[in-house]
């Protein structure tokens, strides 16, 4: 794509505007570090625009401290960009203990019905649906309807998912997707995770 131009222009009855502003499904996935990290970026230039924003995260406990949540949550109430709202519905992760998957399997269906109800509602221009390829891949959302859902949805709503193992259904739809590879980690040579970095 030199200087930002599309190397195909397809025959699609669109203008160029048209197909410019054409709502996209974004999906970050692999085992690399930098999904999440990647789909609060998409946030903050949302929020620059003015969009409303709705953070969903799946499977992450509602206790974590995200660095990014509190940093979003500031700028939303700032009154100079778009509004941020922040939804948790997660325990921690599954391995944890059998106790933990039922709760996050109940509550990723509970936040993925709160998503299909804002989609209908057009109640934000942006999704971060944080860690939710991972509720499909284990069968907990039904992959078939998401795709339906986000294939269906109106407006003009963007929406970015993220998680390892992203199901196929998904990528077929996306507009937009990257695998995150890992080249090297600090935890491959025993380094845990630090403040500013992983959190």
């Amino acid at each position: 794509m030199p200087q930002g131009q599309p190397s195909v222009v397809p025959d699609d009855g669109l203008t160029t505007r048209q197909r410019r502003n054409r709502p996209l499904v974004v999906v970050h996935t692999g085992v690399g570090k930098g999904k999440s990290t990647a789909a609060f970026g998409l946030a903050l230039r949302a929020w620059n625009q003015g969009w409303p924003i709705g953070v969903f995260q799946f499977v992450k406990s509602a206790k974590w401290k995200v660095g990014e949540e509190n940093a979003l949550r500031v700028l939303g109430a700032s009154g100079e960009g778009g509004s941020v709202d922040w939804h948790k519905m997660g325990e921690g992760w599954s391995w944890v203990q059998r106790d933990a998957q039922m709760d996050n399997e109940e509550k990723a269906r509970e936040g993925w019905e709160q998503v299909k109800r804002d989609l209908a509602a057009e109640t934000y221009r942006l999704y971060v649906l944080d860690e939710f390829a991972y509720p499909m891949h284990w069968g907990w959302v039904d992959t078939d309807e998401v795709v339906d859902v986000l294939r269906g949805r109106p407006g003009t709503q963007h929406v970015v998912i993220t998680g390892r193992n992203a199901p196929e259904k998904l990528v077929d739809l996306a507009d937009l997707v990257t695998d995150m590879s890992k080249v090297k980690h600090p935890m491959d040579v025993g380094q845990k995770g630090q403040k500013g970095i992983e959190w």
